[in-house]
Parts: C-alpha cells; structure tokens; sequence
C-alpha cells in the first residue's frame, strides 16, 4: 500500500495556514478543523509545517505573548514529505525515526495530502489482519486435510 492509496481514504482537504499570520490564528483553525497539523504555504507554495505541539511549546515557553507571534517563527522547517507512492512500511519507519506524526504528500512539487501516522498505524493493522486472515485460513485446509487423510 502506498501514499496515494490512504489518501484515497481520506477528505480530499488541505488545511493550511500563511507563515505572517499569528500564532493564534493557527491555533484557532487547529481546532476548528480538529486536526493536529496545518501545512504553512506562501502563494501556494509548502514552506513549513505548524503543529499542536508547536503551538503548546511556545505558549509555555513565552506565555501569550507567543500568540501574537507570526507562525513562521514557530513553524517546522525544511517540511519532511514524501510521494504519493512511497510504501506505508516506509512512511511509518521515516515517520518513527524522525518523531513526526504528519508527511505532507507531494507530487510534481504540490502538496496533494497529508498522511497521519494514524493513517499509517490503521493500514497496517488491516493489512495484518488479512495477512493473519490468509494464514488462519491456510492452517484450516491444512488441518482438514490431515483429518481427511
């Protein structure tokens, strides 16, 4: 399974935000659309990444005064991405190594998603079961087949 194929299980939306806006408003729109992350573009373009945690980290090191602060002051960046047909295995190992919860998607220089490590965990799980399922059924006819002999 691939990048493209969870996003293909997701809305097809891109919550963003600019890097002059106030932290606050990142903040605000976080939890508007309940997300976790918001892509930073300028004219369009991924220049970082803002995320639950960064806001809470500048709020507790500076009080509110970081609210008022532009993103791009606490954004993440360079933004780890990947392809859309990057392997999930792949994303879950680059995503675990390098303590990040969101990989923006991106294909011919746009970003057309964001894959959550939640995203990732639940493809897994199901491949997994169908894996245990194939097995279980494997063992099945096998064990029919010794009774029958």
């Amino acid at each position: 399974m691939t990048a493209r194929h969870l996003l293909r299980q997701k809305r097809p939306v891109l919550y963003a935000v600019g890097p002059e806006a106030p932290l606050a408003e990142a903040a605000r729109r976080l939890r508007l659309y309940d997300v976790g992350a918001l892509l930073v573009l300028d004219n369009e373009v991924l220049v970082g990444i803002i995320t639950e945690r960064d806001v809470v980290r500048a709020v507790s090191e500076d009080k509110g005064q970081a609210l008022k602060r532009p993103v791009a002051a606490e954004m993440s960046a360079p933004v780890e991405t990947c392809g859309p047909d990057d392997e999930v295995r792949s994303l879950m190992e680059r995503m675990t190594a390098r303590r990040i919860r969101h990989l923006p998607v991106v294909d011919g220089g746009r970003v057309v998603g964001v894959v959550s490590i939640g995203d990732v965990v639940n493809s897994r799980v199901v491949e997994v079961q169908g894996e245990a399922a194939v097995l279980r059924d494997a063992l099945t006819v096998r064990w029919a087949a010794s009774l029958a002999a």
